[in-house]
Formats: C-alpha cells, structure tokens, sequence
C-alpha cells in the first residue's frame, strides 16, 4: 500500500477538513465572521469529502490499484450484497451467473467502492485456504455479527489465537473418537424416528397432532442435532426430542430461522457493522442483544457443572468441553466462548444438511428406495433399535457407496455455509495476482461445488453416482481432480474440524430415516428456497408427507 493511500482516509480527510477550516478562519478574518464559521466549516468538510470520493472511486481504481486491470462488473452494489437480497431464486445462484458471464476469467474485481474480488476458479484457493491462509481474516463487520451467536472460538478467531485454539481442539475429532460416537448418534436417530412416529399416529412429543401424515423437517433436524452435539460437547444431553420446549433450542430458532426481517438485520450488520446498526431504532435490535444474553447464562452453569463433575466425580468423559477444560488453558469466559461455537455451528449446519439430503430423495423416489434397501442388506434385523451386536456400525455405514453417495452429492449441491469472506491483513498474492491489503476476497461455495468446467454439464443435478467407483466402492472426489473443486469444508488450517463428525451423524440419521419411513413432499417444490445468512434452510420449511414402514415391507421397496 502507496504512502498516498494510507494518507487518504477518512479519519484523515476529516481531521485535514478541520485543520483547513481553523487555518481558513485564522488567515482571513476579514472574510470569516463569527456567524458563519458554521457554514464555512461545512463547506470545507464537503470539498474534502468529495475529494475523498473522487480519488477512491476515480483516481484510485483507475490510475493506482494494482487491481486496475482485473475485469469485473465494479457494481455500486456488488453481488455479496445482493445475493443477500435475492427470494426469488438460489442466491449462489447470482455467483454462478457472474462467473458465466466472464467464463475465461478467475478472479473479477465487483465492487466499484472498494476492493472486491470474487475468486471463481478452484486453481487459486490453495493459496487462499492453505498456503498464505493466516494472511486473510474475516472482515470485521461479518466477524462483529458471528461473534455475538458463536462467540470468540474456533470460528471467529484469527493468527496464533486460531492455531493454539485448534490444536487443542483437535483430539476430540480424532477418527477413533468419532468412530465411538457412533452407537451413541444411532440412538438418536432411531429416537427421532420413534418421535416421528408418535407425531403422525397422534401422541406428538413436540408440537401439534398432524392427521395428514406431514410433518416440518427443520425444526426436528435441529433438535436431533442439539441432542448428538450436546453429549460430543458436553457429554450430557438435552433430550431435546422429548420436550415440547426448551429455552436453548427456542433461542437459536429465533436466532437461525431465515426470516426477512433476520436476514435485514444481518445484511445491515455486515455493511454497516453491529456498532452503526445498535445506533438504529430498530426492535430486532433489542430483540437479538436479549437472545444472545441468554445464550451467555445458558452456557456458563453448564461450565461450572463440568468443572464441578471434574473435580468431585473424576469425570473422565472424553467431550469437548472435558477436554478443555483438563488443558487449564481457558478460562471460564473462554471456554465459554468455545461452547458457543460447537453448540450453535455443530447443531446447525448437520441440520441444514440432513433436511436438504431429505429434500433431494423427497424429489427422486427411485433413489430413496435404493438407499432404502442397501441400509437394510447391511444392517442386523435387530439393528434398528439395538446396535449391540453390530462389532463395527461405523465401519458399516462408512461402506455404503449409495449412503455415502447421497450424503456428499447433497454437500456438494447445498453446502450449509454458501459463501465465505476473507481480508487481506497486509500485502500478499495469491497465485500470480497481487493482493493489496484491506482486500476482500470472496469465495462462493456455491459456485465452485457446481461449476460445469469441473462437474460437467450435469453439475445442478443430483447424482451419488459421482461418488461410486466403478468396483461399487465410495470413492473420496467425485469424480473431480482436486481436493479444491469440492470446498464445502474448506481446506487446510481453517477447514471445518468437525467434517468427520457431521458426516457420522448425516450417515446414521438418513440410514434410520430411510429404514422407517418413505416420504414425499407435501408442499409446493417451487418454495424450497434456499434463504439464509450463515447457513441455508429452505426458507418456508420443508414439509414431508411419511409413511411409517414395517421392516418387511421397507425391503421389498
């Protein structure tokens, strides 16, 4: 960065507007009354303002940014903003159009106000997630709106903070670990298809008698999720399927669901920052400071009942939070912090996740019933409600081509988190292209997972087949050739740690539902958006019409 650009700011500007005018008023008193020192500050503090203006929207860009010569659309509103906006359609899908319309080009400059870039050729993540990874953070006005739901944990932190906190997370991922989760999620999905049977054939545990055979996927999913993620977490769990309500999971459906007057408090978060929109008389302001408060007292008894469990019963749960605990490398309020963030990001995302693979053989009957009966060749006759004499259930499930077919295709089609932001905390490059700090790189998920260069001309379509070898075996690319053309998970230091765990809990939970119920939609397939700030939901719901199966007639489907 030029020593003219650090010079122009706006904290500059502004300050050099009032040295001017107490330098206009000293020289020429003659010419600057008492009466209209006002006015004449006013139009010192436009002029500079203006030139301001004029040298980042016009001078700048055009004359001195090495980013002069990327090609892009420099739209006032950039696509980040609008995708925000879009109901009508996918917003990934406005990515996908920007990518077509420069389709020889990888990195397009979009905003014309600052620098913008939207990377859409897998060949410069490496770079961007691996390589010079530490050299980019979120930006702090995405930052400032996550912290509050997730706070300062392995999500948000950045540098050194960021590697410490990870690495002594990463134990409690380890493959051996997750491997022993598994009898334990397998109870938790036979005890959300028991409770959805209880829902259809008129005791419900959560809600209202539905005599139609429909029930609201969404709000299950993210029961179910809280229950596996309490226990991995804390080792206890919520038993959040059989209760009507609950405090913890209330907050985080007011918190997560994807409606409008949510997602306008977070699009105007991410512009303006949390400072700038706590200033606005806005209800919601009120509304979200009160949920995440108690979020905060939520989890902090949960904290000393751990510690307490510790000390007094020589607890040696290997959860998360044990885990961190025993380090003695957090305090109360950091491991607090830490909690959040598994909590809300563990539960979430596998939520969306299993009501989108729903969703997607809801819409293709034919594999429903072929996953249906590969899970039942696999698995004991008595596995569906005792896993006890199955000597490796992971091992089992972890071999399902079609199982694990369908999972990665839904992950790859809707990936929870569409589209990550990165900014450049000083001078860097990726591949060949300099990266001027302050930049703000974006990287859409969206687009990657389904561009027609790397998946074909197919690439919108469903098919776990792209995930079968020819042998009949799940192969790990789906065909593609780089790790990079499949980046739900990102890669490298800030790659999701939990990738393994919701990929163990979306195998059990759809191998329980597809051997207890077949389903269709119930409701129009035109309203299953996808709408969401953080993570993607189908913005009305998803309604499923199921019919509960008996173990014969589930095989002969």
């Amino acid at each position: 960065m030029s020593y003219l650009e650090q010079l122009i700011t706006f904290p500059n500007v502004t300050l050099a507007a009032i040295a001017e005018y107490l330098l206009l008023i000293k020289s020429l008193p003659s010419y600057c009354s008492s009466n209209s020192h006002i006015g004449i500050f006013a139009a010192v503090l436009v002029v500079n303002y203006v030139l301001y203006g004029v040298f980042w929207v016009v001078v700048h860009p055009r004359f001195m940014s090495p980013l002069r010569f990327l090609p892009g659309p420099r739209s006032l509103l950039s696509v980040i903003h609008r995708s925000l906006l879009e109901t009508a359609r996918p917003p990934g899908e406005l990515y996908v159009d920007l990518a077509n319309q420069y389709p020889k080009k990888e990195l397009l400059h979009i905003s014309l106000l600052e620098e913008q870039l939207f990377i859409t050729k897998p060949r410069l993540l490496a770079d961007l997630l691996v390589h010079r990874s530490y050299d980019f953070i979120k930006p702090s006005h995405l930052s400032g709106l996550l912290r509050h739901v997730l706070g300062d944990g392995l999500v948000i932190v950045e540098g050194s903070q960021h590697k410490f906190l990870r690495k002594n997370t990463m134990p409690a991922f380890h493959f051996r670990h997750i491997k022993n989760l598994y009898p334990m999620m397998w109870a938790k999905s036979i005890s959300l298809t028991l409770a959805l049977q209880q829902e259809l054939t008129g005791t419900p545990t959560v809600g209202e008698r539905v005599d139609s055979g429909v029930i609201e996927l969404t709000a299950w999913a993210s029961r179910v999720t809280l229950d596996i993620i309490g226990i991995a977490v804390m080792g206890r769990s919520f038993n959040m399927l059989q209760k009507s309500t609950d405090p913890l999971l209330n907050i985080y459906e007011q918190l997560l669901e994807p409606q409008r007057e949510k997602i306008a408090f977070a699009v105007a978060a991410i512009v303006f920052g949390m400072r700038t929109v706590r200033l606005l008389p806005w209800k919601i302001n009120a509304r979200f400071r009160q949920l995440t408060n108690s979020l905060n007292e939520i989890c902090r008894p949960m904290i000393q009942e751990k510690r307490d469990a510790i000390v007094k019963n020589g607890d040696d749960h290997f959860d998360i939070l044990s885990l961190l605990i025993k380090s003695n490398n957090f305090s109360d309020e950091e491991l607090k912090d830490q909690l959040l963030t598994f909590l809300a990001a563990g539960h979430e995302t596998t939520a969306s996740a299993i009501t989108w693979a729903c969703y997607l053989l809801a819409t293709h009957q034919e594999m429903q019933h072929k996953l249906r009966k590969e899970v039942l060749e696999a698995l004991p006759s008595n596995s569906l409600l005792d896993t006890s004499d199955m000597e490796d259930l992971a091992g089992t499930l972890e071999q399902l081509p079609y199982l694990n077919g369908i999972i990665n295709e839904t992950l790859r089609l809707y990936p929870t988190v569409p589209v990550t932001l990165r900014q450049a905390i000083h001078d860097t490059h990726i591949a060949e292209y300099p990266i001027p700090k302050g930049t703000v790189l974006v990287l859409s998920i969206w687009q990657i997972n389904r561009s027609t260069e790397v998946w074909g001309t197919d690439a919108d379509k469903f098919i776990p087949e792209r995930w079968i070898t020819e042998a009949g075996k799940p192969n790990q690319t789906g065909g593609a050739n780089s790790n990079y053309d499949f980046v739900t998970f990102l890669h490298g230091p800030r790659s999701c740690i939990g990738q393994n765990f919701a990929r163990a809990e979306m195998r059990c939970l759809l191998a329980a539902m597809a051997t207890s119920f077949s389903w269709e939609l119930a409701m129009d397939q035109a309203k299953v958006l996808p709408r969401g700030v953080i993570t993607i939901k189908p913005a009305h719901g998803l309604y499923l019409k199921l019919q509960p199966l008996q173990r014969e007639k589930a095989t002969q489907g």
